[in-house]
């Protein structure tokens, strides 16, 4: 059986730029570095859509939805990365958006930056990374993805 639903703007074949959803899930309050990258990704040529701050997961995983978004990327300073990037993964999957790139950054250790890439995360990056890698890697991803 074929489903009836249209398929997503973000895997027709037209070109369009990345769309990139940026947010800030859970209590953190300090959001400067993520509004550098959505700076940096806008610059870039990229669309970005900044949710603001203190999202819940469920509000992240609409939003990527609702706005086709091909890339989340979460800024994550309050040490709760463990369970937030795991519970988007898996609210955009049960929205059957598993495609979308999950990326993120903020203060998380090394060892627990290979445990959620381990997972499935795209990438993250650390303090002090310079937004032309972030960049970089996100084109890289697309540029696969449409080969």
């Amino acid at each position: 059986m074929t489903s009836t639903k249209p398929e997503p703007k973000a895997r027709r074949g037209k070109a369009r730029p990345i769309r990139v959803l940026i947010a800030k899930p859970g209590l953190d309050g300090h959001d400067r570095g993520a509004k550098v990258v959505a700076a940096a990704l806008r610059d870039a040529g990229m669309e970005v859509i900044y949710t603001g701050l203190h999202q819940t997961p469920e509000m992240i995983a609409a939003a990527a939805v609702q706005e086709d978004v091909d890339v989340v990327g979460l800024s994550i300073l309050s040490g709760a990365h463990m369970t937030l990037f795991p519970r988007v993964k898996k609210l955009l999957q049960e929205a059957g958006r598993g495609d979308i790139l999950i990326i993120g950054g903020g203060i998380i250790p090394r060892e627990d930056m290979e445990q959620l890439e381990a997972q499935g995360i795209g990438k993250l990056f650390g303090p002090g990374t310079p937004t032309s890698e972030i960049v970089a890697f996100i084109r890289q991803w697309a540029a696969n993805r449409s080969e």
